[in-house]
């Protein structure tokens, strides 16, 4: 599929830009993502976090202990029922990461020029001098000329205090570099990347295990971020790992994908994946900066194509100290969603930013205008083109829902789905209004005892472009009677009222499986 799918409708009226940006009762169908922390975790700022648009919190434990971030999930789980507003959680690896650990917290002050040493020394204090660093087999990964990058940058969005060393030499265990550029760093853990070396560390390490075994299945996670992706059996390994842990194969795996190994095999691991993230701040250090753009569009199509949700990230790093974004990173965003992502992910921004709220607002704000003037129509066009026939019969469904939607200018999809793949399908052919998604529990057993799913499969959907998920009442999970489909599509049209999504004499396309057959219908409100 062409990098022209930058789609917006056409002709734009300039004027138009002058009226003010139209109120919207819910928020916009580009999910975001906020990775939660310091500036993040008091019950008042997860509220309004919420109320912003924030659908999914991310939990990164390349830092903070597992008390620490349960204890900033019990403050969400209070905001959640203060706003009555679903959220999704995600747990973020450490996965095959180098770090620089700094105890003493004592700012690195390094010049230009100077040289500095790399050690696998856990004991040596980290100074201006030497570094050390996790990874004993650094020296033997690397040769004279290969530059590696250090910095907080993961944490702070600031490139001010990050620097890029270039390597001289190896000598035994230790790495010898150059300083290229006059930086400080501050803080207590700093984060390395080797542009384009291969690092032989576990793509999930032992303490990945360890957290999802405790803090992983305690919280019953929807989404696992699998950090530095390199090949398709990374993902089969976790999803293993999983599938040991109780209800945890319920768990989704989003392949992160920060590096040129992860590039080379993509295609393997979208097939894989539930999802993809685009690592942009870790790939834009080991591609060439002229280059992330490409392969940004490129995987977005091919996740589109594939119906699985690509993520980006590093979109307002300038946010951490300002509350509003630069002009790039506004008209970034805005390209984004134009290409076809279902969600933007927010790092320092929300972590220690000191814009938590304002950040979001902002990022909603801009999807949504992006959205009011995306060219679904001739996206439609192309992925019909591109799925080609004859179709599989769900596939069949989903689309013809959206072009019924399209035609009559329907306010809302309601798919009634029990695994989410249904509304995933819809969503594959970007609607341009809200798919209200009804997860009907299914009732399964692992001969030991019976349970319901569709808690997880509910808020999975909060990670795809235009879903909001309900929850249908699990007493009759096997009931697929009329009366009983008709009550439940009463309780979600009620349900959409009271959010905004429905007014009266709305059209509504109605998605839903009868017996063996599936049905698209239109409902004229009265």
């Amino acid at each position: 599929m062409p990098t022209s799918m930058l789609l917006m409708k056409e002709p734009i009226q300039l004027s138009s830009i002058l009226e003010p940006s139209q109120a919207i009762a819910f928020s916009t169908l580009t999910k975001i993502i906020g990775t939660l922390g310091p500036q993040s975790r008091s019950v008042e700022t997860l509220e309004n976090l919420l109320r912003a648009g924030m659908s999914v919190a991310r939990f990164d434990f390349s830092w903070g202990d597992e008390a620490y971030h349960q204890e900033t999930l019990e403050n969400l789980k209070i905001a959640v029922k203060n706003t009555r507003r679903l959220c999704a959680i995600m747990l973020d690896t450490v996965g095959p990461e180098l770090q620089v650990v700094n105890p003493s917290n004592e700012p690195i002050n390094l010049t230009q020029g100077d040289k500095i040493l790399l050690t696998p020394d856990k004991k040596v204090v980290a100074s201006s001098k030497i570094l050390p660093m996790n990874y004993p087999e650094l020296s033997y990964a690397i040769k004279p000329g290969d530059e590696i990058f250090v910095g907080q940058y993961l944490f702070t969005g600031s490139e001010s205090t990050s620097v890029w060393l270039e390597v001289i030499d190896a000598n035994g265990l230790d790495v010898e570099c150059m300083v290229k550029n006059t930086a400080t760093l501050t803080g207590t853990l700093f984060t390395a990347l080797a542009s384009q070396v291969r690092i032989a560390l576990p793509t999930l390490n032992d303490i990945d295990k360890t957290t999802l075994q405790t803090w992983g299945m305690r919280n019953q996670i929807d989404f696992v971020s699998l950090s530095h992706t390199r090949h398709v059996n990374d993902v089969r390994l976790a999803r293993s790992q999983l599938s040991k842990l109780g209800d945890l194969y319920q768990t989704q795996i989003f392949a992160k994908i920060e590096n040129v190994e992860g590039l080379e095999h993509f295609d393997e691991i979208l097939k894989e994946a539930d999802g993809i993230i685009l690592s942009r701040g870790n790939l834009g250090i080991d591609l060439p900066a002229e280059k992330v753009f490409l392969f940004q569009k490129t995987a977005i199509q091919k996740c589109n194509l594939a119906g699985k949700p690509a993520i980006i990230t590093r979109v307002v790093d300038s946010m951490v100290d300002s509350p509003r974004p630069t002009r790039a990173e506004a008209t970034d965003v805005a390209n984004a969603v134009l290409d076809g992502t279902d969600g933007i992910m927010l790092g320092a921004e929300t972590l220690r930013g000191n814009y938590p709220v304002e950040t979001i607002t902002t990022i909603r704000k801009i999807c949504g205008e992006a959205e009011n003037v995306y060219n679904q129509s001739l996206y439609f066009k192309k992925t019909i083109k591109a799925v080609g026939e004859p179709m599989m019969h769900l596939e069949s469904i989903a689309s013809s829902a959206v072009k019924a939607a399209t035609k009559v200018q329907a306010s809302v999809i309601v798919v009634f789905t029990s695994s989410g793949r249904a509304a995933r399908l819809i969503s594959k052919y970007r609607p341009t209004m809200p798919v209200l998604t009804v997860v009907i529990p299914r009732l399964t057993t692992d001969h030991l005892r019976w349970s319901f799913t569709g808690a997880f499969q509910a808020r999975q959907c909060l990670i795809v472009r235009g879903l909001f998920p309900m929850l249908a009442d699990p007493q009759n999970p096997t009931d697929s009677s009329t009366s009983t489909n008709e009550m439940i599509l009463k309780l979600a049209l009620d349900h959409g009222r009271s959010i905004g999504l429905i007014k009266e004499k709305d059209r509504i396309v109605v998605c839903q499986k009868l017996g063996d057959s599936s049905m698209v219908k239109i409902v004229q409100l009265d």
